[in-house]
């Protein structure tokens, strides 16, 4: 059987490669404050890529294990068990039981059993659209209080509001500022977290896409080592 593995395997190797260009421009937008069009199309070639792999990775498995021509296939992506197995049986008929470990890498990464895949489906068809999927620019703010004598450190984020009255390890904090007044007792850092996140589902950009290929890959070898 000729399967469409090496095709699976130049797509997963172009959607690694496109991250660099991809960070870039990720890079260029945060500083710009806004989402370019070149980090838009990045996103949606990324992801179409991704779903090419299970498509095909699909279609090898219909075409070992299921008669006939099923024109349009896709890979089952279904939210409830009840969906899933009846999606199995129209266009995967007989997998299960010819097949049971091919049948147990789908039915594994279905939404009902990993969020992740249902999320990235969303994002996939969302980018097909002529509005390409939005993505919100947000900005976490931390601080950290640390003993000068090496007492251990105290940190809270922007969703903390401290009152008047409140001293944090021994030292006032202004209500105004919301930090340590000035003091010789301790050292006071204050980061700030940029970052690009999918307005839909609120899933940071870079990381959700770097998982996205690792998920698609893992599972694209899982199938082909039962074919």
């Amino acid at each position: 059987m000729v399967t469409r593995r090496k095709s699976v395997e130049a797509l997963i190797k172009k959607c690694k490669e496109a991250m660099v260009d991809l960070k870039r421009d990720y890079e260029a937008s945060l500083q710009a404050k806004e989402v370019s069009e070149e980090l838009k199309v990045d996103i949606k070639n990324v992801l179409e890529n991704l779903r090419s792999c299970l498509d095909y990775v699909a279609r090898d498995v219909h075409e070992k294990y299921v008669d006939g021509d099923p024109g349009r296939l896709y890979f089952p992506i279904r939210s409830s068990v009840k969906d899933f197995e009846q999606a199995m049986a129209k266009n995967y008929g007989g997998v299960k039981t010819t097949a049971p470990g091919i049948y147990a890498v789908f039915e594994k990464v279905q939404p009902f059993n990993d969020p992740w895949l249902g999320t990235f489906n969303r994002l996939n068809n969302d980018n097909k659209h002529e509005n390409l999927v939005e993505q919100t620019r947000t900005e976490t703010r931390r601080v950290t209080v640390s003993s000068k004598g090496g007492g251990g450190s105290v940190s809270w984020g922007s969703g903390v509001t401290f009152g008047s009255g409140v001293s944090v390890m021994g030292v006032p904090i202004d209500p105004r500022t919301q930090m340590p007044v000035p003091n010789s007792i301790v050292e006071t850092r204050v980061e700030i977290w940029v970052d690009f996140k999918f307005a839909e589902n609120n899933e940071s950009v870079i990381p959700f896409l770097e998982r996205s290929i690792g998920r698609v890959e893992q599972l694209c070898d899982d199938i082909y080592k039962e074919l």
